[in-house]
């Protein structure tokens, strides 16, 4: 069969020939892969800068898919530590870490929401006790995962959801999503007294509007729970000791190792019926697999997500 294959790094993925997929354990199974989307989480697997690496190779990449199984069910899935991901014509997924769609299903848009939707969804219901009507700040809101948060934000009860990001113009857009309040990252105090923060960028900028926001806030000592779930920005943060002493701050991560796997599985079925549903609006762009290192290196920071149909 044929998929992306990673043989080096440094390198995009190639189309190229693999060895059928077969089922070992009990819980695992054979099934056809409908369509898998191009993640940040997938591009740090394939260029081995995630942290969940083993620097393993040759690696297929893909984290998640909608998959047809061997008695036509089409399931969304997602998948562990693997060389075999889902950027593959087929893949083996456990049947537990899985969970079945409706027919009617747009397999494509499934597949662009479900990872972007999932980051924030699980962040505010299984890392912290997030209530409605809390205020929520979320850093880098113009990217595709940011755009999910803000509308997961709405849909948990957010009493206010402020967006920043760099793009003015894209910025407002975000109010047809539920954003309240746009701002960039220069303008970040304005959002001084939320009550979560929900980052998708550290580095150098996150660390910028933690100082920022610690400084205007009107009572530092009400709680503040900074959520940290991507690095878009850099890896590094460098945080002032002072901003940890001066306010009532809690920095949390939100991603594998510090929520149970379990919860992720946990919280699939609400998330796949709420994406099936149209609860989301949901930009995607379906590309032939066989086109993978040509769409790996002229679509990165695309507003749109990419989904492999093979």
């Amino acid at each position: 069969m044929h998929a992306a294959v990673v043989s080096s790094f440094d390198a995009p993925p190639r189309y190229d020939e693999v060895a059928e997929p077969v089922a070992r354990g009990r819980d695992e199974m054979v099934v056809e892969v409908l369509a898998a989307a191009l993640h940040p989480r997938v591009r740090s697997q394939a260029d081995g800068s995630h942290y969940t690496s083993t620097e393993e190779l040759p690696l297929v990449p893909g984290i998640d898919a909608v998959v047809r199984d061997s008695k036509g069910r089409i399931r969304y899935t997602v998948l562990d530590d693997t060389t075999l991901g889902t950027m593959a014509e087929r893949t083996v997924i456990e049947a537990d870490r899985s969970v079945v769609l409706p027919d009617t299903i747009d397999p494509v848009l499934v597949a662009a929401a479900m990872n972007p939707v999932m980051s924030s969804w699980v962040a505010l219901q299984r890392r912290i006790e997030f209530r409605r009507r809390q205020r929520v700040l979320i850093l880098g809101a113009t990217g595709s995962a940011g755009r999910m948060a803000i509308q997961v934000a709405k849909r948990f009860g957010a009493g206010q959801v402020v967006a920043a990001g760099r793009d003015v113009a894209r910025l407002e857009k975000l109010r047809a999503l539920g954003a309240d309040v746009v701002c960039t990252f220069d303008d970040v105090a304005r959002a001084a007294d939320v009550d979560v923060v929900i980052d998708y960028v550290w580095g150098d900028p996150a660390a910028r509007a933690m100082v920022a926001l610690l400084t205007a806030r009107a009572d530092r000592s009400a709680p503040l729970t900074w959520v940290q779930i991507g690095s878009v920005a850099g890896p590094d943060a460098p945080i002032p000791s002072a901003a940890l002493r001066s306010a009532r701050l809690q920095i949390v991560g939100s991603g594998i190792g510090s929520v149970p796997g379990r919860d992720f599985v946990k919280e699939l079925p609400k998330m796949a019926a709420a994406v099936a549903d149209g609860a989301f609006d949901v930009r995607a762009r379906a590309v032939p697999l066989a086109e993978v290192e040509r769409a790996w290196v002229g679509t990165a920071g695309t507003p749109e997500r990419i989904v492999f149909v093979p």
